[in-house]
């Protein structure tokens, strides 16, 4: 989770997350050349005092900087498109959870067990415990097993919500009528918390989302109490 001072992104938990990751640091150092290779054009620019009052055009250079930001941007396009499916591919999921989205609070339904659905409200600050997050912390966990492919469909039940784990890479918007879904599939047991990412209200704050990830003979446990 995101902690103070925290200016990077948070730990991958999943491998869409880390691939997110990769794609970024990807883009950052092609951002970063082009900035270096501009402003050094334009100190030499403005240190030379060298002029060519005949110079109409050049076709050498208005080919290089035509071509060259267009290469660039293949080098960029092509790692989002292949992110971009990745991201959206649903392979053989084991279990489907589906979330609605409350004006506040958000409401699980486990539709591969019978009779497995609680809602999941903030926890009030006088009820916390001494190891709990202000704010983030809910009364009832959604418990998911790790190293296994989840479908996760969101849905609103009044106005749109977003359903969003950062640490997991997964950000579905919850609009009422529809239903959109994503894929997970956690790395190692652990908690991982996410917040409502769309305004819906007075108490948009006070939704968050804690999914904590555990081995399958515990999640077993925990479905059949």
């Amino acid at each position: 989770m995101a902690t103070w001072g925290n200016l990077s992104m948070q730990n991958a938990n999943s491998p869409i997350m880390e691939q997110l990751m990769f794609f970024h640091d990807h883009v950052m150092m092609i951002l970063i050349m082009i900035t270096i290779i501009v402003s050094y054009i334009m100190i030499t620019m403005m240190k030379n005092k060298m002029i060519n009052r005949y110079l109409l055009e050049g076709q050498m250079i208005e080919l290089i900087w035509t071509a060259a930001p267009a290469v660039t941007l293949v080098f960029i396009a092509l790692p989002s498109l292949r992110l971009l499916y990745l991201i959206d591919e649903i392979n053989n999921p084991i279990m489907t959870i589906k979330a609605i989205g409350h004006q506040w609070y958000w409401s699980y339904e486990y539709s591969d067990f019978s009779n497995t659905e609680f809602d999941s409200y903030m926890k009030p600050t006088n009820e916390l415990k001494e190891n709990e997050f202000r704010l983030l912390d809910v009364d009832n966990r959604t418990v998911l097993p790790i190293n296994s492919q989840i479908r996760i469909l969101v849905t609103s039940a009044d106005v749109i919500h977003s359903w969003a784990v950062p640490s997991l890479g997964i950000k579905i918007d919850a609009v009422p009528g529809r239903l959109n879904q994503g894929t997970t599939m956690m790395n190692r047991t652990g908690l991982m918390y996410g917040q409502c990412s769309e305004i819906c209200g007075a108490n948009h704050s006070f939704m968050p989302i804690v999914i904590e990830g555990s081995l399958m003979k515990n999640f077993t446990k925990w479905i059949n109490n």
